[in-house]
């Protein structure tokens, strides 16, 4: 049975541990019920900590001394093959935002040489315009990781002092721009820790359900990356909990049963594990957050700091050990169209 968006608020609202556990049971057998017993693993590559922007939380700043590193393409491919050694095949390409450097042109090259060795190739890199989603799209690319980091648009100010990323109307556009450009993955998402968790889930879970409403056929999913430490040396403005966390990714569930939901190697394992059957269905691996961080050639400072760091193999035994099939690949191209 589905809940409107009213009810939906209301599961933001304080409640008992007893209200959580009902909602966590809740969210864990419409979990089961749209996605199995299966745990989609991952793994992200950075390509640049280079960055034209000023966000104050992040350890790419531009304003902070640190070393900047682009990879080369050749670089690239060969820390996707490492990873590919390991058993992903579905890479998350990141960098930040510094187009001179991370161009067009550069980002196809990568794409296209791994396409047809990984199953599923998503970005998550500075918003592009329509025409250029479409190119990388054609080059291989199916999935787009773009978060508006805050909905509050006073805090989204605040934080975003200048650079590209200040223009909060263009971001937030970004998921429906490489919607219609083809993209079959759009995954969304807050960043915790900035606005007010209860106002930016309410946000969050509303753009999700728009977005899965217009572009029905695509595949939308929402992350839940909370702030972390980083050379930034950035404090949360409105710190949030666990718990929070917890009844946050359970009132999504509830909201909206059939979406994905991500959790990334920021949360501590023991969290990680434990919110595991809760409705999450995908979850990082092994992440290295800076540019050529797998093969160990450059040393770059990291975007911010990794908390679960088990290796493939541990995270995997984990997710079987609660009765889960950790999976590497469930997409195949024929499909899609």
């Amino acid at each position: 049975m589905t809940i409107s968006y009213d009810d939906y608020l209301a599961l933001l609202q304080p409640v008992s541990d007893n209200k959580l556990e009902e909602m966590a049971q809740q969210a864990r057998q419409l979990t089961l019920k749209q996605f199995g017993k299966t745990i989609l693993l991952y793994a992200p590559i950075y390509l640049s900590n280079e960055c034209d922007n000023n966000c104050v939380y992040c350890g790419f700043n531009q304003r902070l001394e640190e070393k900047r590193v682009t990879l080369s393409v050749a670089d690239a491919v060969g820390e996707a093959e490492i990873l590919y050694q390991k058993g992903f095949r579905h890479l998350l390409l990141v960098s930040g935002e510094k187009r001179d450097r991370v161009s067009l042109a550069y980002l196809k090259e990568i794409i296209t040489k791994l396409h047809n060795r990984f199953d599923s190739i998503s970005l998550e890199i500075f918003p592009l315009e329509e025409p250029e989603y479409r190119e990388l799209y054609l080059a291989g690319a199916d999935g787009l990781t773009i978060y508006q980091e805050v909905y509050n648009r006073e805090i989204y100010q605040q934080v975003h002092v200048n650079g590209p990323k200040a223009d909060y109307d263009f971001r937030m556009q970004t998921p429906e721009r490489a919607a219609r450009a083809g993209f079959y993955r759009l995954n969304i998402g807050t960043l915790l820790g900035l606005g007010k968790w209860e106002e930016e889930a309410a946000l969050l879970g509303l753009h999700a359900a728009y977005l899965k409403k217009k572009f029905w056929k695509t595949q939308i999913s929402v992350s839940f990356p909370r702030l972390q430490g980083s050379l930034a040396g950035f404090q949360p403005i409105n710190p949030v909990s666990d718990r929070q966390m917890t009844q946050l990714i359970c009132a999504l569930r509830v909201f909206l049963p059939s979406i994905g939901l991500v959790l990334s190697t920021r949360e501590k394992a023991g969290l990680r594990d434990s919110l595991l059957p809760l409705g999450i269905t995908q979850m990082s691996a092994e992440s290295k957050t800076s540019p050529g961080a797998y093969a160990g050639k450059v040393k770059a400072e990291e975007q911010f700091e990794i908390s679960d760091k088990r290796s493939l193999a541990e995270i995997g035994e984990a997710i079987a050990g609660r009765g889960y099939d950790p999976v590497l690949k469930d997409w195949d191209r024929g499909f899609q169209n």
